[in-house]
């Protein structure tokens, strides 16, 4: 399993236009293949920065998961958005190693 945290920091202008832009992605990857989570999350204290949290099952779900109409959508739409460049931090699964835990 691959988790990756996907850091994004957008203008204070943007983040309504953000989120909506946001919303059809998180519904497009979670029915997809090989996705096992896509939480995206705003923080509490600084409403501009979010966090998507994806679990896939493998390397190939994230390649193909880059590929998928609803990404390549997002990803154009938001890059004006941004303040800076989004980075993402990929960490190893050790609980729940079942599936069927997710």
């Amino acid at each position: 399993m691959i988790v990756t945290c996907v850091h994004v920091n957008v203008k204070p202008e943007s983040v309504y236009d953000f989120i909506e832009a946001t919303i059809p992605n998180h519904k497009g990857t979670v029915n997809e293949e090989g996705n096992l989570r896509f939480d995206v999350l705003q923080n509490a204290d600084d409403p501009c920065r979010f966090m998507i949290y994806e679990a896939f099952e493998s390397e190939e779900a994230v390649a193909f998961h880059k590929t998928t109409g609803h990404y390549l959508t997002w990803r154009d739409a938001v890059k004006d958005m941004m303040a800076e460049t989004r980075f993402g931090v990929r960490y190893g699964v050790i609980e729940p190693r079942e599936r069927s835990a997710w």
